[in-house]
């Protein structure tokens, strides 16, 4: 039998088998990769090598000729530079989730031929539980997979880094450690912070106010339920740009606050106090069509179909089933059901010329539809 060819340097070794290590190692394996881990502790170590993430590393395995290495922010550019250290021939990538602080780190710590075999990448994937139980091997399919090379990182490191990103199917893009830093500010770390500053506030309602939550506060307050320790960590490296953002924010929160005082009991408002608050709705609404849809652009054009699901066995599984019969793609599912109510609520985006259709035809075989 044929070796199994893979874009990847290999053998690869993983320092670090949490979520991102340990879902690395699993997607790697199933390509064909010759992955060696290891962790700081060996009880997480042992666990990675049951669920699959690859071999336990020992003192006469092979040099590695990638390393990637996966510990905790903190800790990132020391266990980086240790790895250049020890496999002078590996090419070194992190995959910490802020990049500048690592690189500035690193220059202190490694001589200019061995910052030359380091990149910084980041797979721009992760879930709310940690830890190596919760690592999938798909984690990375259809997420981007940013890759930081500096000044003077070889050319073959970044083909390598898109080669690893082809095999865990994600989409490559290359920035520099700045550019990053500001874009995770705005797409992923302000994001966490406004989450549970909302999420906060749900810890003086009484149970009954509680009770009335709906879909919506789930979807904001999602992310809300997330790793402090871990948090603090990614929230400190990337402190400048996540401040810069946030404090942007604080500006047009101010502005809203002050229409809302105007407008609370005064019979002569502010002028524009109104206004004030449909800028900001209107706003929002430019800037959630700025998200890139499911097919990687940004202005998808869906509608969104809102359909009575009956609480009982199947009826979800027969919905999906119609829609198929109908000929129409399902872009997107999102499900919304409340203990104790008889329907749940199936939130089905379409292409925008197929909605008339979908709409007519499950009303025809007996669903209730809504836009919406």
């Amino acid at each position: 039998m044929s070796p199994v060819t893979t874009l990847v340097p290999s053998p690869v070794r993983i320092i670090g088998t949490g979520l991102i290590g340990g879902s690395l190692g699993m997607a790697l394996g199933r390509a064909g990769v010759s992955v060696q881990v290891e962790d700081v502790s060996p009880g997480t170590t042992a666990l990675a090598v049951e669920l699959g993430v690859g071999t336990r590393a020992t003192e006469a395995d092979p040099d590695p000729a990638l390393v990637l290495v996966a510990a905790p922010p903190d800790v990132t550019a020391e266990v980086t530079a240790r790895a250049l250290r020890t496999w002078p021939e590996a090419l070194v990538a992190d995959v910490a989730s802020v990049k500048a602080t690592v690189l500035e780190a690193l220059r202190a710590l490694v001589d200019a031929e061995q910052l030359a075999r380091y990149i910084g990448t980041h797979p721009m994937a992760g879930r709310e539980v940690s830890g190596v139980i919760a690592a999938r091997g798909d984690l990375f399919r259809g997420r981007p997979f940013v890759i930081v090379p500096h000044e003077t990182t070889r050319p073959e490191a970044t083909t390598a880094m898109k080669g690893l990103a082809t095999e865990l199917g994600s989409v490559p893009v290359v920035m520099d450690a700045a550019a990053h830093d500001l874009a995770v500010a705005h797409v992923s770390h302000v994001p966490q912070v406004l989450s549970s500053l909302l999420a906060t506030t749900l810890l003086s309602p009484t149970e009954n106010a509680l009770a009335l939550a709906g879909q919506g506060l789930r979807d904001t307050t999602r992310i809300a339920d997330s790793d402090p320790r871990l948090w603090v960590e990614i929230l400190g490296a990337n402190a400048q740009a996540v401040a810069q953002v946030l404090g942007s924010a604080r500006d047009r929160l101010d502005g809203v606050i002050g229409a809302l005082e105007s407008l609370a009991g005064d019979p002569d408002p502010a002028i524009g106090s109104r206004r004030a608050l449909a800028d900001l709705v209107a706003d929002g609404n430019r800037g959630v069509r700025r998200i890139p849809g499911k097919h990687g652009g940004a202005g998808d054009d869906f509608g969104t179909l809102t359909v009575l699901v009956p609480d009982r066995p199947g009826e979800l599984a027969r919905l999906l089933t119609e829609i198929g019969d109908i000929g129409v793609n399902l872009e997107d599912l999102r499900l919304e059901h409340t203990l104790g109510q008889r329907v749940g609520l199936a939130h089905l985006a379409v292409a925008a010329a197929r909605e008339d259709l979908l709409t007519r035809e499950l009303a025809e075989r007996g669903w209730t539809v809504a836009e919406g």
